[in-house]
């Protein structure tokens, strides 16, 4: 259970809800780069517990938006399975570490202060240079029509498992540049839609298993859907009326705030 008492903080856990939720469905990513350091910072939950209980949050978020995708045609699902190939394992692996560490101890703590503080910046500077990179592939081909190149992919799922299940960052901003690098050729709604559809299984193997060593409040869980539910409706109606290049520059902002706010605090 959280150390702050959520009874009287619950307008500003809704509220910072909110703000995320409509943040995700504004630009796509945000569910874990954004959440985590909003609950450390402004809410003062301990690093741990806000990634385990921020896992389980990206994953009914991205979950929203996974269905819709697979419905337009925008996953590829053997790339989806090749990433889950490394990614789970990447999971579970970091979940052995962490509880053979004990997430409560202050010193992993600190570790995960730094190593969140890393995610938000390169996320950052992905997002900044994901326009730049799709622009050198003509990006016209079909899901079906794409060869997967098998270890980077399982090696990229592997680095993502572990990056995410230990920051709760990084499935999204970071796996789709990546993913552009690798496959340039692939449209990029098929990019996000694909990107989208493996980070629901990865964020939730990653949240049950901070569950399992005690690293989840429902109640902040709660509190945090009732205010983004809302909030990624009205962003994602929202979606397409800002120039794309003010939305990647407003986030990329935002993650080094969120950034140097962790740092303040480590």
């Amino acid at each position: 259970m959280p150390d702050v008492d959520l009874q009287t903080l619950w307008p500003m856990i809704i509220s910072g809800g909110f703000v995320v939720g409509f943040l995700v469905g504004l630009t796509g990513v945000g569910a874990g780069s954004l959440m985590t350091p909003f609950l450390i910072t402004k809410i003062g939950i301990a690093p741990a517990l806000a990634v385990g209980t921020d896992l389980l949050f990206a994953s009914i978020t991205k979950a929203s938006a996974a269905w819709p995708h697979h419905n337009f045609g925008n996953v590829n699902w053997r790339l989806v399975g090749w990433l889950a190939a490394g990614s789970v394992p990447g999971s579970l692996a970091m979940l052995a570490v962490l509880h053979l560490l004990d997430p409560d101890t202050a010193r992993l703590a600190v570790f995960i202060k730094y190593a969140l503080i890393a995610a938000l910046v390169i996320s950052s500077l992905a997002i900044l240079l994901y326009p730049i990179i799709t622009r050198r592939g003509a990006q016209v081909a079909d899901p079906i029509d794409v060869p997967v190149r098998h270890l980077p992919t399982l090696l990229l799922g592997v680095c993502l498992g572990s990056i995410v299940t230990l920051t709760s960052v990084g499935a999204g901003a970071i796996g789709v540049v990546i993913l552009t690098l690798l496959y340039p050729t692939l449209r990029t709604r098929r990019l996000i839609g694909t990107d989208i559809v493996h980070a629901v299984p990865l964020t939730l193997v990653s949240g049950l298993g901070h569950m399992s060593i005690g690293n989840t409040s429902f109640e902040l869980l709660g509190l945090l859907l009732v205010g983004s539910i809302p909030g990624i409706a009205i962003g994602s109606r929202l979606t397409g009326r800002l120039p794309d290049w003010l939305l990647r520059l407003f986030l990329s902002v935002i993650l080094c705030f969120a950034a140097y706010q962790l740092f303040q605090k480590v």
